[in-house]
């Protein structure tokens, strides 16, 4: 890739780390990343990523700026209440970096258009807040190959996980089935400290660059937990589930079935 004088600048502190480089940069350059929800999330896996030189970044989000939203929303803002927030979100981004293309799709993800969406990406990040969408992009990640990265947040807590189908485990090792409607609190009931979402996807953004560049060690086998009121990482071993319904020896699911809509908007 042939870098521009602008370029250079802008990517100069990427340019000079050894791991990174040139060729690092293209890479990066190059890549396409498909991120679902454009909320407490997703916000800020898009905007460093964005600021990072990703190629193309779609953003896929049926939902609008609401006033609740902005406590941990950062692309979002008392001026774009009412908007779709991949609009909004496309706006900002557009600002922060004209070299990446970023397309928002304003639509909810399906069993039937997932994996006409992801067809053509390189990488998938889960940035949404719901039981049923973690397990659809999950299954569709692993029927299509797509390295997944996938985060979540209640409270004071945060997780984050890398998928990379055929090389260890999934979504569905770690919790086979989804928990019953009730028993784990939605973000409105049980509430969000507002940095939290910033902290862990943060880390997902982390994560999906190191994919990229494929350099050091992502959370593959591994589940990451964070508790901001301790101030504490532990790391959890998720061995590959040689029974899992999905990426096991003799999987039971093979194609997309129904998933249960019951959403929360994080």
């Amino acid at each position: 890739m042939d870098f521009t004088d602008d370029q250079m600048v802008r990517y100069s502190r990427h340019i000079i780390l050894p791991e990174v480089g040139g060729k690092g940069q293209a890479k990066i350059a190059a890549a396409k990343v498909f991120l679902i929800g454009a909320g407490g999330l997703g916000c800020p896996i898009s905007y460093y990523l964005t600021a990072a030189g990703v190629g193309r970044i779609a953003i896929v989000d049926d939902d609008v700026v609401d006033l609740s939203n902005l406590q941990r929303q950062i692309l979002h803002s008392t001026k774009t209440i009412g908007r779709p927030k991949v609009e909004s979100a496309k706006s900002v981004l557009n600002d922060l970096n004209p070299d990446v293309e970023i397309v928002a799709i304003k639509e909810r993800l399906t069993p039937e258009n997932i994996l006409g969406f992801i067809k053509d990406y390189d990488i998938v990040i889960d940035g949404s807040d719901n039981f049923p969408t973690r397990y659809l992009v999950n299954d569709a990640c692993v029927l299509a190959g797509k390295p997944l990265s996938s985060g979540a947040v209640l409270r004071f807590e945060g997780q984050v996980t890398t998928i990379v189908p055929g090389e260890g485990h999934c979504y569905r090792c770690l919790f086979e089935e989804m928990p019953p409607e009730g028993l784990v609190p939605s973000c409105q009931e049980g509430g969000v400290l507002g940095v939290l979402p910033g902290i862990i996807g943060t880390l997902q953004a982390m994560e999906v660059l190191k994919l990229i560049l494929g350099k050091g060690d992502v959370l593959k086998n591994t589940l990451l937990i964070y508790d901001a009121l301790k101030t504490t990482f532990r790391k959890v071993k998720v061995p590959k589930n040689p029974d899992c319904p999905v990426c096991g020896t003799n999987p039971t699911i093979t194609k997309l079935g129904s998933y249960e809509a019951n959403y929360c908007r994080a």
